[in-house]
């Protein structure tokens, strides 16, 4: 917001000039300097709201730098944005592996992606004129089926495609979440904390303020329940209440329910605008699919409305997309192939596997079903 403190590291006399005096004259307070590790000495003495970096420095590597910064618990949390002359997609993923949220090239989109950028990081007032946010639902009838992990995985994907609003990912699995271990998040705020607020104080503009961003993922994060006797206290109205103010707040609002299908669950289900419905190939799992989707539709809930996905968490072994078409009643809008040791790789580093596996062909997919995911939730919500 205006007035907050930016911290800008650029040794380039013109660049820094120019994109300081377009922030001052945006309402920020811009501290400057000129090399890294000047750069880290008024991190940790400033305290900036968040640093813009230049990753190519005389004397300090932008990824080293995001590295101290990110070790630090002073600027560990602090939002990091490299702006760069180097388009290649070697660098930006080495900076973001490195600990730097946002990667903006130095082009003539720098000033209206940085400005969405610092909207994104430091918040803005919330607008309740708009419309709610998009919601999308993720959802599955069994556990086993990879529902978190590609429920991360494709928020990343559709937060990073579409940089002009704000995506926020909320984990509603019980009694215990699992979004935070996988993205490595650790902030304070969780399900069970902003749930046991009164109702009055979990505002859009709350949420908004104190959600913050996990890490390279892109988007903000209301982790999921830590303990599961918490979690039992959790009243469902509270829970729908909240997915109200965040749909307020946001853009685009992401939601693991997992495999509950709840007092909790339901009425999401019936608001969301897309449920994403995550199928194994065993046959036990595409069983249980035909049973929750016979359920969801004496419930009311449409075809059009629903989006599965044939997801091979486990091995190549089961039943064939056809088949498994065939027994639920649904045609699988996208099938994701199986990531083998290499999604394991990626969770066990934080990562999300486009940023740890730019080339592989299942990061092509995963972009691709993100985008028709956010396209048909906008095609309902414009019908």
């Amino acid at each position: 917001m205006a007035g907050s403190k930016i911290l800008l590291i650029d040794g380039d006399p013109a660049s820094r000039t120019y994109i300081a005096s377009t922030l001052q004259r945006q309402g920020y307070t811009v501290l400057l300097t000129t090399s890294g590790k000047e750069g880290l000495i008024a991190a940790w003495r400033d305290l900036p709201g968040l640093i813009l970096a230049d990753p190519v420095m005389r004397d300090l590597a932008g990824e080293e730098l995001a590295v101290r910064l990110r070790s630090d618990p002073r600027t560990a949390k602090v939002p990091l944005v490299a702006l760069s002359s180097d388009p290649t997609p070697g660098r930006r993923q080495s900076c973001l592996e490195a600990g730097f949220n946002e990667y903006l090239v130095k082009s003539p989109q720098l000033v209206p992606n940085l400005t969405a950028s610092l909207a994104k990081m430091l918040g803005t007032r919330v607008d309740n004129t708009k419309p709610p946010g998009l919601l999308v639902a993720f959802l599955s009838a069994k556990g086993g089926t990879g529902t978190s992990s590609l429920c991360a995985n494709l928020a990343m994907n559709i937060a990073q495609d579409h940089p002009d609003t704000t995506a926020v990912v909320a984990d509603l699995v019980l009694p215990i979440g699992s979004i935070a271990a996988i993205v490595g998040y650790e902030g304070a705020e969780n399900l069970v904390t902003i749930a046991s607020m009164p109702p009055a104080e979990t505002t859009p503009e709350y949420l908004w303020s104190r959600l913050k961003t996990a890490g390279s993922w892109r988007f903000r994060l209301l982790p999921g329940s830590p303990d599961p006797e918490q979690a039992n206290q959790l009243e469902g109205a509270r829970a729908v209440g909240i997915i109200s103010a965040l749909r307020t707040a946001f853009g685009i609002v992401v939601v693991d329910l997992g495999r509950s299908l709840s007092r909790i669950s339901l009425p999401l289900i019936e608001e969301s605008d897309l449920v994403v419905m995550v199928v194994g190939p065993d046959a036990s799992t595409v069983s249980l699919t035909k049973t929750v989707w016979d359920y969801l539709r004496e419930k009311g809930v449409t075809a059009d409305s629903v989006y599965p996905i044939l997801n091979r968490a486990v091995g190549l072994e089961g039943l064939t997309k056809a088949e498994v078409e065939e027994i639920i009643g649904l045609p699988m809008q996208a099938a994701m192939p199986h990531l083998g040791g290499n999604l394991s790789v990626a969770n066990n580093q934080h990562l999300a596997f486009s940023h740890k596996f730019p080339s592989d062909t299942a990061t092509i997919i995963m972009r691709d079903t993100a985008q028709q995911i956010v396209t048909s939730a906008q095609d309902r919500r414009a019908a």
